[in-house]
């Protein structure tokens, strides 16, 4: 079972990725960790992709999806995988379709978390984060016992930048511009199923897992 997860920042895709992986025993690939795995283990593209970023450069895409199918073939992989943050744009969806066609291979469903933009803003500028111990809570959602103090350490709690307002807004035009064609590349493919994001975690993994099957 081969998943791509579709849906703005913000809009809990990582999450129900996390959930997917540990039901049914793939595993949960995002671009982060393929990055941070290769830089570590200093292969050949792990090594180029540094350069750029150390640079604050975008790291090209035949760099990122070399390193994505080197993972996908790892044994853990047999049964199939979730991708997280990737592909992000156009011509990265259509190097990977033909990456796994050559293998035989495709993907099987492109999952989209699909969560209003104003849902999005008030869900991330009601996140606080204790930049001491990275214990993160929700204004609304998980609020800490006693207002804008971390429970863990009792440190003061802080709005993260990305959190704010104004760089949601703007991560959120960039996704409409760059990734929601996506959203339409694969519904031709014949593989998109959408979810309400809007509901709370556990009825959207469900609504998930009837798209799969138990």
């Amino acid at each position: 079972m081969k998943i791509v997860m579709l849906g703005a920042p913000g809009a809990g895709k990582g999450t129900q990725a996390k959930k997917i992986s540990a039901k049914y025993g793939i595993p949960h690939i995002s671009t982060g960790d393929i990055f941070r795995a290769n830089i570590k283990g200093q292969t050949e593209l792990g090594m180029k992709a540094k350069v750029f970023m150390d640079q604050g450069q975008l790291v090209p895409d035949e760099i990122t999806i070399g390193m994505l199918l080197d993972r996908i073939q790892e044994d853990d992989c047999k049964n199939g995988y979730v991708l997280d943050g990737f592909p992000r744009t156009i011509p990265q969806a259509e190097s990977l379709t033909k990456a796994l066609a050559n293998m035989g291979e495709q993907i099987d469903y492109a999952i989209n978390v699909d969560v209003p933009d104003e849902n999005i803003i008030s869900r991330m500028s009601g996140r606080r984060a204790c930049l001491k111990c990275g214990q993160t809570y929700h204004t609304v959602y998980n609020p800490p016992k006693t207002e804008n103090v971390c429970d863990v350490c009792g440190e003061p709690l802080v709005l993260r930048d990305d959190d704010k307002p104004e760089t949601v807004k703007k991560r959120l035009d960039v996704y409409h511009d760059q990734t929601q064609p996506l959203i339409d590349y694969y519904k031709k493919a014949g593989v998109l199923a959408e979810v309400d994001g809007t509901k709370d975690l556990e009825a959207v993994f469900q609504d998930i897992v009837k798209i799969l099957g138990a």
